[in-house]
């Protein structure tokens, strides 16, 4: 964020003190703009890059598994930050110089300032970054570009793959930092150095890098936002990825890695594409690894790295072909972690006391260790190693250090037959990895996905070239390619399995879902969050299904059924129930009833957050509202597991009071009530009680019965 944005807000905030009109307007304006620059500030200092597609994706992602207390500082700041552009709401209370300005001219001057503010601030290009690279193209031009290879490898050979956690080549500049990498630099001398390889756009976070490097294809979220991991019962199910081909060729693909793999649908990724074995923290944890060798992130690399290398002499073994994936961890940022083993064990420099330090010089001691070890096994000559960065550093403690230095990925190729050379790869990026490695194990192999090998005599049309030339027209339509990966032969045949998930082509997602379809009746968009609101805003003419609980678009339902809402061109609505669905349907063979309301339909609303330690029993709770919708309305109560407990088409009385009865199978810590209400309509409630059948109809007033629980509504 330029510094010269700091005097604009300050000029603002001098604007706001000094009207006579439209001040609480104004006021209300700035707050909002300094919380869209504080939300900025904090994905700027996690990504390192703004809000990008990295950001993007994480907001749909799971995040389970993330180290979050380890960025407790910066959201304790990002707090602060809020806390002080809410302050900008008590302007209109400095009356000191009111009366100095009035009028039009004021509110010209604050709109001017306000624009040139937004204009010097990093929201509209990374906007404009986004919506270039998610807006819909045409990407049939670049479609021919992506290879599924076939052929057999004319010699299979063991393959070795060490993901280095943010372990960027730049750490091994003999300048900026003496003595840090003494072992990846001669690993550096002694096989192929591949320099100069540059992140682009849906490579430069660690799921993105693996996907890259492995699939050949950015990562990036699909329309809508389908990289809600959690919903998404495959991971880019038609990507064809290193470990699929090398299963084809016979080889078992094994993974280790000290984090949760639930991370960012890590895991989901490996197991969906070839991975037989997947060993994360839940692995190490469950086979009673000391709490010594654990960090917020996960396992420490010691204790990660000895068993990759008991697991290569076992698979070394086996005699039948293998790649094992390496993932260290060590070496996160913003700090970085020192396992055991490297104690007392400091980089002592001129940057100072810095803990990433000490943890990048453990990270080399460990990794050369583990390399070496391979190389002097009896299987080093049927052994092809690669050593990467999974991704340029993001935002830490030598940042300041990293932004005077030229930065570029870390790839390294060891093997018998490779000999020591350093390759700048000027139109390469992390998409290439996968190709280059297919081609060391067999010349006659150059490319996987949109990946190119970096070693072909002939340089060919690539997406990395597109990126780094930074052609905005080419790049995302490889972008878009990428995105239609996730939705396989995605057509307007849609069906509800046995588990209760949605199958769209070769995908499986649970419901509630909003597909959309382009003219050509292929699948254009798949919305998972705020979905009746994205229903609402659809565009006539355009074809789309929509599934959610039968609850949504009817009045007289008493299951907990699904319905999809089938909309046609001419926006006409149709209702289509479970059975059918199960059966299967298609979206322009529109079978179905007509909809009682049309294209539209209700969402659920919380309204109460916690009902706490009701025993097993028959209960009437009591709501008393001060907002409710005008028309009767679905109310239901749900367990913390997510069971519906109870559901009531309820009619609120002249008191605005709301009785809902409840039967409870078990005792239940807590409850959780929502309405079902159209996207206009609002709902507020004062307070609520839950009273035992027995005392209600002792008492008949909640104020009356003893065993009373009210509170007020946090809903």
């Amino acid at each position: 964020m330029h510094w010269t944005l700091f005097p604009v807000l300050a000029l603002l905030v001098a604007l706001v003190v000094v009207s006579g009109k439209a001040v609480r307007w104004k006021a209300a304006t700035l707050s909002l703009l300094m919380l869209a620059l504080s939300s900025w500030w904090l994905i700027d200092r996690l990504s390192g890059d703004g809000f990008n597609a990295a950001a993007l994706y994480h907001m749909h992602a799971d995040l389970e598994g993330a180290g979050i207390s380890e960025f407790s500082g910066l959201i304790a700041t990002f707090l602060g930050l809020v806390v002080l552009s809410l302050c900008a709401l008590l302007l209109p209370r400095v009356r000191r110089f009111r009366d100095i300005a009035h009028g039009g001219g004021a509110l010209a001057a604050f709109a001017c300032v306000l624009l040139v503010a937004v204009a010097i601030s990093p929201l509209p290009s990374d906007a404009l970054r986004l919506y270039r690279n998610q807006r819909p193209v045409d990407y049939s031009a670049v479609a021919g570009e992506y290879v599924k290879p076939s052929q057999p490898i004319r010699r299979p050979r063991n393959i070795v793959w060490i993901y280095a956690e943010s372990l960027e080549r730049t750490y091994l500049d003999p300048v900026a930092f003496p003595g840090l990498t003494p072992n990846l630099t001669r690993l550096a001398s002694q096989g192929l150095d591949v320099r100069d390889l540059d992140s682009v756009e849906g490579t430069g976070w660690t799921i993105a890098g693996m996907v890259a490097s492995m699939c050949g294809v950015p990562l990036t979220t699909t329309p809508g936002d389908e990289n809600s991991m959690g919903r998404m019962a495959r991971f880019l199910p038609d990507a064809d990825c290193l470990a699929d081909y090398l299963g084809r060729q016979g080889y078992s693909n094994h993974f280790v890695g000290g984090a949760d793999s639930a991370f960012a649908g890590k895991g989901r990724f490996l197991r969906s594409h070839g991975f037989e074995d997947v060993r994360d923290m839940a692995y190490y944890r469950d086979r009673g690894v000391a709490p010594a060798h654990f960090s917020e992130w996960g396992l420490h690399d010691d204790v990660l790295l000895e068993d990759a290398w008991q697991r290569f002499q076992s698979l070394s073994r086996a005699e039948r072909p293998f790649m094992l994936v390496a993932l260290t961890m060590d070496t996160h940022h913003p700090a970085g972690h020192l396992p055991v083993s490297c104690r007392g064990q400091p980089y002592r420099s001129r940057h100072g006391d810095i803990g990433l330090l000490h943890a990048l010089k453990c990270s080399d001691r460990l990794i050369g260790a583990l390399v070496d070890r391979i190389r002097n096994s009896p299987y080093a000559d049927d052994t092809l190693i690669v050593v990467s960065s999974d991704h340029l550093a993001m935002p830490n403690d030598l940042s300041p250090v990293l932004a005077d230095l030229h930065r570029e990925n870390l790839l390294l190729f060891l093997g018998k037959d490779i000999a020591p050379r350093q390759f700048t790869a000027s139109r390469g990026s992390p998409l290439d990895a996968g190709a280059t490695l297919l081609q060391l194990l067999d010349p006659s192999i150059e490319a996987i996905g949109f990946g190119r090998s970096l070693l072909a005599a002939r340089p060919a049309r690539s997406a990395s070239a597109a990126a780094r030339a930074g052609d905005d027209d080419a790049y995302p339509r490889y972008l878009a390619y990428s995105r239609s990966l996730w939705t396989p032969d995605s057509s307007g045949d849609l069906r509800m399995d046995g588990d209760g998930r949605i199958a769209i082509g070769g995908q499986r997602v649970e419901p509630p879902v909003l597909l959309q379809y382009d003219d050509e009746g292929r699948l254009s968009g798949i919305t998972l969050e705020d979905t009746v609101r994205q229903l609402a805003r659809m565009r006539p003419g355009n074809v789309a299904a929509y599934v959610q609980r039968c609850i949504a678009f009817e009045d007289r339902v008493l299951d907990n059924e699904w319905c999809a809402l089938l909309v046609d061109r001419e926006r006409g609505a149709r209702l289509v129930g479970e059975t059918q669905l199960r059966r299967g349907v298609h979206v322009d063979a529109v079978s179905g009833r007509p909809a009682r309301h049309g294209a539209r339909a209700r969402q659920p609303v919380t309204i109460a957050n916690r009902i706490e330690n009701a025993d097993r029993g028959r209960y009437l709770l009591q709501l008393w509202t001060q907002q409710r919708p005008g028309t009767p309305f679905w109310l239901e109560a749900v367990s913390a597991q997510g069971e519906i407990v109870a559901t009531h088409w309820v009619r609120p009385d002249a008191l605005g009071r709301i009785s809902l009865p409840l039967v409870l199978e078990r005792p239940t810590d807590v409850l959780r009530l929502r309405a079902w209400l159209d996207p206009s309509e609002r709902f507020a409630v004062e307070r609520h009680a839950l009273l035992p059948v027995r005392t209600y109809a002792a008492a008949r007033k909640p104020a009356a019965g003893a065993s009373a629980r009210t509170s007020r509504s946090r809903g």
